[in-house]
């Protein structure tokens, strides 16, 4: 039954898609009629008729709010009106006219079927037509309303860029090409969705880039077949491999100086009209628990840092597990004064290390969506109350011990260090997997999962690339730039797992001051 309703919904689209697959009418009114039916009589359609002469006329067609009414009025209305071909000239010699040395506008196409203008009316260009002519004008008068860019809010630095990617994706483009200021820098344009016609770039360095990878990549977006793409989160889910895996096979950024960065390691990026967040492909395990910024602090600072952060993940990933299988299995394992004043503790807790550990597991992510759903000013003040308040009700009242609720405490802010919330997220799905473990099998369960965890991120693959590269499979010229950040005159060579072609990225480590090392 749901293959036949999707077999008749592409019948559907079809026929909708053949019966505006025409070309335009010879009369101008024919073509004006054609159109508002199409669109409904939409109230944001301007249609203004002009008259060059007695016998020649012409319409301009835009909608209202996508398009920038000074360049119409300067460079459309005005052209036509004052600088309109006079009378005596014949219908072809006007058209021919209009679009050689009447109109001035940058970028003026041809169109001549349906489907193509009203694409290019739709996408916020003006369209000019004449009567007589089978034959019409596109303008580029894109305007409308932008938010502009700001400063980066969910990826925070304290050294680096504050700008962030908009909404806009020529906006997006630009601040590529202002960073890399490269003849090789591609971008391929696709659109996709039936029914949005989501504009779509995708970016990479040419000769730079594995060109099996960037191939790899048109092929999937190729097959992606839906109505309509409201963010890249649509994009993700159709192009990434494993889509069933907890771990995240695409990163994406609002960063623009974090994207440049993976273009130059020779990644592809995707960039989505509609949403500030770049995808970029392929994207390893490393690549999660790395910040931009680990790049404009000096070397030694950046490496402790990524120390940091791997310390984080362990903490939040097993923490919680590893207390409750060591209170409950283990307790030979603990020192006997610490031994003593946990049971003390939990003397009046009436429920054992694991539901006290769910419960405030839960508790606290309930905590966290309120703060992120909530609006700004009231979100951040709520979450800390609440957890302040909630944590110390709880151990008033005797449904979980104080030692609990600084376990969950430290779980919850290793977890907010690592820099990549998909990957956070993660983590704490992970995380309530671990602790069941831990109460059914105790060390030997936290052992089982962790295994099963290295296993499972040692088969994955990201377009081709392993996952854990370069730890497995180990590539010894990429440990410079992995747990380690080397001096930036030591990383004289890109990542060999995604560069295969030009490899260089300085001279050698002559570079600075160190280079007799």
């Amino acid at each position: 039954m749901k293959r036949r309703k999707k077999q008749q919904s592409q019948e559907v689209t079809a026929k909708v898609d053949e019966s505006l697959a025409k070309p335009l009418f010879k009369d101008l009114e024919d073509n004006l009629t054609f159109l508002e039916e199409t669109l409904g009589k939409s109230s944001d359609l301007v249609v203004r008729r002009f008259t060059l002469d007695k016998s020649k006329s012409c319409a301009v067609i835009y909608i209202d709010g996508m398009v920038d009414k000074n360049t119409v009025q300067h460079f459309i209305m005005d052209a036509l009106l004052l600088e309109a071909p006079k009378s005596g000239l014949s219908f072809r010699h006007v058209y021919e006219t209009l679009k050689d040395s009447a109109l001035p506008i940058g970028e003026l196409t041809e169109t001549s079927q349906f489907d193509d203008l009203l694409l290019k009316l739709l996408s916020g260009e003006t369209i000019v037509l004449l009567d007589h002519e089978k034959k019409g004008f596109a303008a580029s008068t894109k305007g409308w309303v932008n938010r502009g860019v700001q400063e980066n809010t969910s990826e925070g630095v304290i050294r680096g860029p504050k700008e962030a990617f908009t909404e806009t994706l020529r906006i997006n483009t630009s601040m590529l090409r202002r960073k890399i200021r490269d003849p090789n820098l591609r971008m391929d344009a696709k659109r996709i969705g039936r029914m949005t016609k989501t504009d779509t770039v995708v970016v990479y360095i040419k000769d730079t880039a594995d060109q099996s990878i960037v191939d790899e990549v048109h092929a999937r977006l190729d097959k992606i077949d839906i109505d309509g793409v409201l963010e890249s989160g649509y994009i993700e889910e159709y192009i990434e491999d494993s889509p069933y895996s907890p771990f995240p096979r695409v990163y994406y950024s609002e960063r623009p100086d974090s994207i440049a960065a993976g273009l130059l390691e020779g990644r592809v990026a995707i960039i989505t009209d509609g949403t500030p967040n770049v995808l970029l492909v392929p994207a390893l395990f490393v690549n999660f628990m790395q910040s931009s910024e680990d790049y404009y602090q000096r070397f030694d600072i950046g490496t402790i840092i990524r120390m940091l952060r791997l310390f984080s993940f362990i903490v939040a990933l097993f923490l919680p597990a590893l207390y409750i299988a060591v209170s409950t299995f283990h307790q030979e394992m603990i020192p006997a004064p610490l031994l003593i004043n946990l049971a003390a503790q939990r003397e009046g807790v009436p429920f054992p290390a694991f539901a006290e550990a769910v419960l405030m597991e839960i508790t606290f992510e309930v905590l966290r969506e309120a703060g992120v759903r909530l609006p700004r000013p009231v979100g951040s003040a709520v979450s800390i109350v609440g957890a302040l308040v909630l944590g110390e009700a709880a151990v008033q009242a005797g449904l979980v011990s104080p030692a609990m609720v600084i376990v969950v405490a430290m779980t919850a802010i290793s977890s907010f260090v690592i820099p990549s919330y998909n990957m956070a997220i993660s983590i704490r799905m992970l995380r309530f997997l671990l602790m069941i473990l831990a109460a059914t099998f105790g060390l030997y369960g936290i052992i089982l999962g962790m295994i099963s965890i290295v296993l499972h991120l040692c088969s994955l693959k990201s377009f081709g690339v392993p996952y854990m590269s370069p730890f497995a499979p180990l590539v010894a010229k990429d440990q410079k730039d992995v747990l380690v950040r080397f001096p930036h005159w030591r990383l004289f060579s890109r990542p060999q797992t995604t560069a295969h072609s030009n490899q260089s990225r300085a001279s050698g480590p002559a570079q600075g001051k160190g280079g007799s090392q």
